[in-house]
């Protein structure tokens, strides 16, 4: 009896999803860094990913397959959904803030292209 793996779920596709994340993380510290006035620049570009990050590992969905530990706080697929989707195209607008525009342009088309690729994803996220 074989086992169909979910595309989203697939060694390549999660290693590309971590990247993503680390990613869309350095991107809110790039927009904090250059949309900031100085005295509280080094405060926010540490801050803003820290907290995006504390609330990707913390706000998960029970049983998701993508997960490797735990999170703290269960929550609704749908609601899980609307955090990824605002982090990942959040940093995208951070990056066109931030005066990067053709890097948003080159993320926006990878965003789009890693959530055409994960719709399983979507679709669990969705139902869950």
């Amino acid at each position: 009896m074989t086992t169909t793996l979910a595309l989203a779920d697939n060694d390549a596709m999660l290693a590309v999803r971590f990247l993503l994340e680390l990613l869309s993380l350095v991107c809110f510290g790039i927009w904090a860094w250059r949309r900031t006035p100085t005295p509280w620049r080094w405060l926010l570009v540490v801050a803003l990913p820290v907290a995006l990050g504390w609330a990707w590992g913390t706000f998960t969905v029970p049983d998701d397959p993508s997960r490797g530990a735990e999170g703290s706080v269960d929550t609704p697929g749908p609601l899980r959904l609307l955090l990824e989707l605002a982090v990942f195209f959040g940093a995208v607008a951070a990056l066109h803030l931030a005066g990067m525009r053709r890097a948003a342009r080159w993320l926006l088309v990878i965003m789009v292209a890693y959530q055409i690729l994960a719709y399983d994803r979507i679709g669990w996220l969705v139902n869950h």
